[in-house]
């Protein structure tokens, strides 16, 4: 659902997802982009905000994983078949 918003709404996904600098750099694009694209008429330019709350937001969902897998090695040692 986050990424729908991602779409939309760019700068509000990525501030409902904690990033607050990327929110900000994001609406900076995302205005940026618009006026840009509408004087040049390149309808495509405004996606550029998007795709990058997509990849943020992407991004952040792997760390928070990768770190809490981090956490349960450390919490209860690696696997049993592990070798190094």
């Amino acid at each position: 659902m986050i990424y729908v918003l991602a779409f939309f709404l760019p700068p509000l996904a990525l501030l409902m997802n904690g990033q607050i600098f990327a929110a900000i750099f994001n609406a900076v694009l995302f205005v940026l982009f618009l006026v840009v694209g509408l004087l040049t008429l390149s309808p495509y330019l405004w996606l550029i905000a998007p795709a990058h709350a997509m990849i943020a937001i992407y991004s952040r969902r792997e760390d928070r994983k990768h770190r809490e897998l981090v956490e349960a090695i450390e919490r209860h040692g690696p696997p049993a078949n592990w070798r190094p």
